[in-house]
């Protein structure tokens, strides 16, 4: 049985890098903290670009059969690899639910991702509706609420 976390994400995916930093730009405005914030992409320069601008570090390098190279940081990746490291592996869809999704919401969020689409997720779990509003207004789509903690 997959462990879920205690706390809540909230995910997004953007369609690119400009959209992405839009909506970041809001989240920051909306008092959210940079170490609540994730950002997950397929690899590139410009994505790298936007790790290090929006949280102030480098990110990191994972790499997934359905994905290919994604650059990453935040509290979400050390979620989605779980006590055994097994994100690239498992990819996005299987590991989602370790965060409160159900396993067709990480399939949907995986597959906007490798065609180019920028995951933007925040661990804030008293202001997660504040954040699926400003994902909402910004672009984000198929923001959600990882909410759901049946049986996995």
């Amino acid at each position: 049985m997959i462990e879920v976390a205690t706390g809540r994400f909230t995910v997004g995916v953007f369609q690119d890098v400009a959209w992405a930093r839009k909506g970041i730009d809001a989240l920051k405005r909306a008092g959210l903290p940079v170490e609540a914030l994730s950002i997950m992409a397929k690899e590139s320069a410009d994505v790298t670009k936007l790790i290090e601008e929006a949280l102030g570090a480098s990110g990191d390098r994972l790499e997934t059969a359905a994905t290919g190279a994604l650059a990453v940081r935040g509290p979400l990746v050390a979620a989605l690899q779980g006590p055994t490291g097994d994100f690239s592996k498992l990819g996005i869809a299987g590991t989602m639910r370790r965060v409160g999704f159900q396993a067709h919401d990480g399939r949907i969020f995986e597959v906007l991702t490798a065609r180019g689409g920028v995951l933007v997720a925040i661990h804030s779990e008293p202001r997660a509706a504040d954040s699926l509003a400003i994902l909402h207004s910004y672009g984000g789509g198929n923001a959600a609420i990882g909410a759901w903690t049946g049986r996995v």
